[in-house]
């Protein structure tokens, strides 16, 4: 069969599962067939579950259909598989539900509902599958949420407030933050939570801040920030009058000279202490981004809580 013909065929199936146009374009159609690990020359029977990340799936569609420039990745994401997920198309991540939103080692796969309907095509009963299918993609989607959910990080912030965070490593060690670093280090039963975000997720995927108290921060001085300036947590300690601005790192984003230069300028007009800590998950990790750490900083090491390095300047832990 010919590439034209396959291609025609799956634009057939993502038609009859009622997809808008932009969805059974050729990109989505090819990214489809890659998912299914469907060639020119192979039979629909032979399709089966792959994890793929977006560049293997591009790969696919190189080797077998077309050629795509590698920045047409965003492409992929954004105007097809994302759009493929909400429909319960493809599962992400559903071999790791832990694994970050924003992760380079994300996988997308066909969906349980996709492959029984593939069982049948083209010349069963698909069809019959397909309407089933759209007679429960509610309940296929909610039960999809909820598993999602489960594997959500569950944060309670001082005042008893609960969030909870997106899955990753980054988002565990805010959690860290909030409930090992806070209550030893921040006086006020670990302070005030002025800002945290969901940062292992983007906005055009429901990212969002979880903590944002803009009336409070510019009541301390603090200009509106946009999500990428301010540092990830926030916190106000209300008896010493302290900020502490604290970088969470995992893999890049320590407090460096030069980000402490930024933050010194956009804070120039802030009416209390600033305490500037970088958060690492465990030693190695700190290790890597030493040489960058700026002086007159502090660092907190979740995997030994109960300890502080000061690169101090007159001081151990304070605003210089």
């Amino acid at each position: 069969m010919s590439k034209e013909e396959k291609l025609e065929e799956a634009r057939t199936l993502l038609k009859a599962l009622g997809l808008p146009k932009k969805q059974y374009n050729n990109r989505s159609s090819w990214t489809f067939l890659a998912l299914a690990g469907i060639a020119p020359d192979s039979d629909w029977s032979e399709a089966h579950v792959r994890y793929l990340p977006i560049v293997d799936i591009m790969a696919f569609v190189r080797e077998h259909y077309r050629d795509y420039a590698p920045n047409s990745r965003e492409s992929f994401r954004k105007q097809t598989l994302h759009q493929f997920e909400q429909a319960r198309i493809v599962d992400r991540n559903i071999e790791d539900l832990g694994r970050a939103t924003n992760s380079k080692d994300n996988r997308y796969s066909l969906s349980e509902p996709m492959m029984e309907i593939l069982k049948e095509f083209p010349n069963g009963d698909w069809e019959v599958k397909i309407e089933e299918y759209k007679e429960n993609i509610h309940n296929l989607q909610e039960l999809y949420r909820k598993e999602l959910e489960l594997h959500k990080i569950p944060v309670r912030l001082p005042d008893g407030t609960e969030i909870k965070l997106s899955p990753g490593a980054h988002n565990q060690l805010h959690a860290d933050i909030v409930h090992e670093f806070c209550p030893r280090f921040i006086g006020g039963n670990g302070g005030i939570v002025l800002y945290i975000g969901d940062t292992a997720s983007s906005r055009d995927e429901g990212g969002k801040l979880m903590v944002l108290d803009t009336e409070r921060l510019e009541d301390l001085g603090v200009p509106p920030m946009s999500h990428d300036k301010l540092p990830d947590v926030v916190v106000y300690d209300e008896s010493r009058k302290w900020l502490f601005l604290i970088e969470a790192v995992t893999s890049h984003g320590p407090v460096s000279p030069k980000r402490w230069l930024e933050l010194e300028e956009a804070l120039k007009d802030c009416k209390v202490g600033r305490v500037y800590v970088t958060a690492f998950p465990e030693k190695d990790e700190f290790r890597k981004n030493a040489s960058e750490l700026a002086w007159e900083t502090e660092v907190w090491i979740a995997d030994e809580p109960d300890h502080m390095i000061h690169f101090n300047g007159d001081r151990f832990l304070g605003p210089h």
